[in-house]
């Protein structure tokens, strides 16, 4: 049972955003893998951490807290890339509800008012706080979220199976130590662990914090010290496309309420798969859901678009077809640890498996249009025109989102990307198009590590050139990078080091040199 007042509960999930019933809620997402598996679960929604009534009106729970701050790093919903507050800005002002580092805050209210309650925390925050990390807003080297927040356990990536199994030890009496895909603090170094650099070595040493950059991964066992503690991560658990498939069967009512606006308009979506085998340096999927492609069946699918053709709200379309990157579905490679799928020789480049899904989700009777709306990575699409037709007649809403993200080759070599194809991919959709009334929409990012005025005024051309050519307002967004937890761009911000190679990295640190780089880019 989920329920959002009441007493008794097994398990009471805290979330830094409004309860709804949605797989793309990730309080949401394990009320419903915990209820499935029979436990009683309670949920608070965006508590008011000024008001401690809102934190104990439903009680103690009998086996833990779960804590989480939403779908985003709170200090990235409260502020702008200059650090501005978000509910001042008098450009876009938006008051999000939630307190600074809101897992801190959470962790702290439950440990004061339920004092030996067992504290879980989870999601983006925690997952991309676990060890020592560089917080830009404070600019400086924080601790692990785990030692601050003093929870018994961190769950990073996607956690439904590891809350699975907390909960099950819990419910016999075990210890929480060893589960695949948590962190927990330990006095010494278990067998088969890989040592990071100290949170101490990482605070006074550029070239220690590199080091540990470089050992970061979801799949190896690793353990860092705190003084005389140690962070330990054991391996992220083996996910597989029936678990993915039994998560998304759950019965998901996709009731959002009215204060979740940015859920409501991707209520109808449809998750096709996780992970992202592109490890852009800015990007912290790689280290959140992993490098590994993991792809829901197509009969899944197809049943859960069938099921939402039931739904009385329904209207005959799916709002989106996909995942971190639409078109990586189907591109499963068990094999690969390293992150190189883009040019693995391996990987299937026909896109067939894509394709059928694509073609069958909308013969579905009530369905009157899949969206595709995720966003593509536009190298791989190239690799198969039969999908970027497919894709461009049937599942587009006039435009197709791409992230370029800048055409610096020296500033793509540290974003981890290549945009030397970019001009055959704009050539190839044109093509494709003829005279059907489609346009591209670009992605691209300034200030990033390596990023100077000179690099910032190649784009600038660039996109002057794109306006010229006839492209209709090619810029769907411009951001100014924002140094965030644990990514590979993130280490260059602060070291001002590659820490692939050592060598020095160009850093625009001061706000006037990141806004003058994105007034660069705006239209004339």
């Amino acid at each position: 049972m989920i329920a959002t007042c009441g007493s008794d509960f097994d398990i009471i999930l805290i979330g830094g955003e409004p309860y709804a019933d949605h797989p793309l809620s990730g309080v949401g997402l394990i009320a419903r893998v915990l209820d499935a598996v029979g436990y009683r679960v309670g949920v608070i929604g965006r508590p008011d951490w000024r008001r401690d009534e809102d934190f104990c009106k439903l009680g103690r729970p009998r086996l833990f807290f779960g804590i989480t701050s939403g779908a985003i790093d709170s200090l990235l919903v409260n502020y702008t890339p200059l650090k501005r507050e978000r509910a001042k800005d008098p450009f876009a002002p938006y008051c999000s509800g939630l307190p600074d580092r809101a897992i801190l805050v959470y962790s702290n209210k439950i440990r004061h008012l339920f004092p030996g309650s067992i504290i879980v925390i989870g999601g983006v925050e925690a997952s991309l706080r676990r060890f020592g990390h560089y917080d830009y807003w404070q600019n400086r080297v924080r601790r692990s979220l785990l030692v601050d927040s003093r929870a018994d356990l961190l769950v990073y990536g996607p956690g439904e199976l590891q809350i699975i199994e907390i909960a099950r030890r819990l419910e016999q009496g075990q210890d929480l130590d060893g589960i695949a895909g948590t962190c927990i603090i330990g006095s010494k170094i278990p067998a088969g662990f890989q040592l990071l650099p100290s949170f101490e070595e990482v605070c006074e040493h550029p070239q220690a914090f590199c080091q540990a950059q470089n050992l970061f991964s979801n799949q190896r066992n690793l353990a860092q010290a705190h003084a005389n503690r140690f962070v330990l991560q054991y391996r992220m658990p083996a996910y597989r496309p029936q678990d993915l498939d039994w998560i998304y069967s759950l019965p998901f009512s996709r009731k959002i309420p009215a204060e979740f606006p940015q859920l409501a308009m991707a209520r109808f979506s449809v998750v096709t798969h996780r992970g992202c085998f592109g490890s852009c340096s800015f990007c912290s999927l790689a280290l959140h859901q992993g490098t590994r492609i993991i792809s829901r069946s197509e009969e899944s699918i197809l049943a859960e678009i069938e099921l939402l053709t039931k739904h009385p709200d329904f209207k005959g379309y799916i709002d989106d077809l996909g995942g971190p990157s639409a078109n990586m579905y189907g591109l499963d490679c068990r094999q690969c640890e390293t992150g190189h799928c883009l040019s693995c020789s391996r990987r299937d480049r026909s896109y067939q498996r894509l394709i059928n899904l694509l073609q069958k989700s909308r013969q579905i009777r009530g369905i009157k249009k899949v969206f595709v709306r995720s966003g593509i990575r536009y190298e791989l699409a190239m690799e198969s025109p039969k999908y970027l037709e497919e894709l461009c007649r049937y599942h587009l809403s006039g435009c197709l989102k791409i992230a370029p993200e800048h055409v610096s080759e020296k500033v793509l070599s540290l974003m981890n990307k290549d945009g030397s194809r970019l001009e055959e991919f704009r050539q190839l959709f044109r093509q494709i198009n003829g005279r059907r009334p489609q346009h591209l929409k670009y992605y691209f990012m300034v200030a990033h590590p390596g990023t100077g005025r000179a690099e910032a005024k190649e784009l600038a051309t660039a996109l002057r050139r794109l306006e010229r050519e006839g492209e209709h307002n090619p810029i769907e967004g411009v951001q100014i990078f924002t140094p965030t937890p644990m990514t590979r761009s993130t280490c260059m911000y602060h070291t001002g080091l590659d820490p692939a190679t050592g060598k020095p990295v160009f850093v625009p640190r001061s706000f006037a040199e990141k806004k003058e780089q994105k007034k660069m880019l705006k239209p004339r």
